[in-house]
C-alpha cells in the first residue's frame, strides 16, 4: 500500500510544484510599476519580458545537472536561481538599490531559466513513476502551471491589494517554499514496482484527479474577482490551498480498499511471461514510431529491459542527433514558435494592453482569466488520452 500511494503522493508534489513555479504569468501585474520605476520606454520594458523567455532556452542544462545530480538538488538550483532573480528585481522595485538595465536584463533571464528547471524535475518525476500513463500524469500536472497567476493575486490581494510589488517578492519566495513542501515525497520515492492491476487502475484515478482539477480552475477563475477585498481574499486563498492539498486524500483512500481486497495476492510475480510481454507491449503503444527492440538495443539506446529482483520499464532516451532528425520533433517545433510564442507575447502585454485601455484596476483579474484559461486548455489537452486509451 505504502509503494502504490507513494507514487501518487509524488505526483501530488509535481501538482504543488507547477501550480506555484508559473512565474512568467504574473509578469503583467507589475510591468507598468517596473517600468516607472526603472523609467524605461515601452520597447526596452518588452527586451524585459523576450530576456524573462529567453532563460528558458537555457533548460537543457538542467538535464545535464540531472545526471550528476539528485532531483531534489536540481529543484533546489531552480528555487535558488528563481529566489536570486525576482528578489533583487524586488529590491530593484522597491527602490532599495539600483542597478543599470542591463542587470536587470540578465536577472530576467536567470528568473526565467528557473521556470524551465522547474518543468524538467516534474517531466521527470512524472515520467518515472508513471512510465504507462505518463500523458496523463504530464497533461494534469503541466496543466497547473496556469493557476499560478490566479494563486498569486489571491496571496498578493491576502497581504496587500494596493501594492503590485508584492508579485515579485511572491515570485522570489513562494516557489522556494513549494520545493521544501515537495521535498519529502521527492527524496522518499522507491524504485517502481509495476503490475498489471495497479496499471489498470491508475486510469481511474487519474479521472478522478482531473474532475478535482476542473473544480479547482472554477473555483479561481470565478471567484478570484471577488478577492479585492483582504479578509474575503484570505478566505478565498483557504479554500484554493484545500483544494490543492485534496488530491493527496483520495489515492490513499483508493489504494487503501484495494489493498484491503487483494491481500492475498499483494506480490506481482516477476517471472510471469506474460505480464512482461504485456509491459513492453503497452510502453510500445504510448509511444510514436518506436523502432524493434533489437535494432534499439544494437544502437545502445537502452541498456536493460529486465533487471534481476525488479522489473524496469522501456525507456526513451534518445541522442540528439536521432531527435532533430525526426519529423515530429520538427512539427511541434514550428507549432510551439507560431503558436505558443505569440502568446507569450500577448500574455507579456497584458498589463500595459489594460492600462492603455483604462483599466487600471482590472489588470490582475485579466491576467487571471488569461492564466486559467491556460489552466483549462493544457488540462483538456489530455482528453485524446482518455478516448484511446
Amino acid at each position: 500500500m505504502a509503494v502504490r500511494s507513494r507514487k501518487w503522493m509524488i505526483l501530488v508534489a509535481t501538482i504543488w510544484i507547477q501550480a506555484f513555479t508559473g512565474t512568467n504569468f504574473d509578469f503583467s501585474s507589475y510591468s507598468s510599476t517596473l517600468k516607472s520605476v526603472l523609467g524605461i520606454s515601452q520597447l526596452q520594458l518588452n527586451y524585459l519580458s523576450v530576456a524573462s523567455d529567453m532563460g528558458k532556452a537555457f533548460g537543457w542544462c538542467s538535464g545535464l545537472f540531472l545526471m550528476y545530480f539528485p532531483l531534489w538538488v536540481v529543484m533546489f538550483m531552480a528555487a535558488f536561481f528563481g529566489f536570486f532573480g525576482y528578489a533583487l528585481q524586488w529590491l530593484v522595485i522597491k527602490q532599495v538599490i539600483s542597478l543599470p538595465y542591463f542587470l536587470v536584463f540578465l536577472l530576467c533571464l536567470i528568473a526565467g531559466c528557473s521556470i524551465t528547471w522547474f518543468n524538467t524535475v516534474c517531466f521527470v518525476l512524472c515520467i518515472r513513476n508513471f512510465p504507462s500513463n505518463r500523458a496523463l500524469a504530464l497533461s494534469l500536472t503541466i496543466s497547473f502551471n496556469g493557476v499560478s497567476a490566479a494563486l498569486y493575486t489571491l496571496i498578493a490581494n491576502a497581504i496587500n491589494p494596493k501594492d503590485d510589488t508584492l508579485y515579485l517578492f511572491l515570485n522570489a519566495l513562494v516557489p522556494l517554499l513549494a520545493s521544501c513542501l515537495a521535498l519529502i515525497p521527492i527524496i522518499r520515492q522507491r524504485p517502481l514496482q509495476l503490475s498489471t492491476y495497479t496499471i489498470n487502475q491508475d486510469p481511474f484515478i487519474f479521472i478522478v484527479l482531473n474532475v478535482l482539477a476542473v473544480i479547482t480552475g472554477l473555483y479561481l477563475l470565478l471567484l478570484n474577482s471577488l478577492s479585492s477585498e483582504t479578509l474575503r481574499a484570505r478566505t478565498l486563498l483557504l479554500g484554493a490551498l484545500i483544494l490543492l492539498f485534496l488530491p493527496l486524500c483520495l489515492p490513499g483512500i483508493v489504494c487503501d480498499r484495494n489493498w484491503g481486497f487483494r491481500t492475498n495476492s499483494s506480490l506481482v510475480d516477476l517471472s510471469d511471461p506474460e505480464l512482461h510481454a504485456e509491459l513492453i507491449e503497452k510502453d510500445q503503444s504510448n509511444s510514436l514510431n518506436i523502432e524493434p527492440f533489437s535494432a534499439i538495443n544494437k544502437e545502445g539506446l537502452f541498456e536493460k529491459v529486465m533487471e534481476k529482483g525488479r522489473l524496469t520499464m522501456l525507456g526513451e532516451e534518445h541522442p540528439a542527433r536521432l531527435l532533430v532528425c525526426r519529423w515530429d520533433f520538427w512539427l511541434y517545433y514550428v507549432a510551439y514558435f507560431c503558436g505558443g510564442t505569440i502568446g507569450l507575447v500577448y500574455s507579456n502585454n497584458l498589463g500595459q494592453i489594460t492600462q492603455s485601455l483604462g483599466y487600471n484596476s482590472k489588470i490582475s483579474a485579466v491576467v487571471t482569466l488569461y492564466s486559467s484559461f491556460s489552466f483549462f486548455g493544457r488540462l483538456f489537452s489530455a482528453a485524446p488520452d482518455f478516448l484511446l486509451g
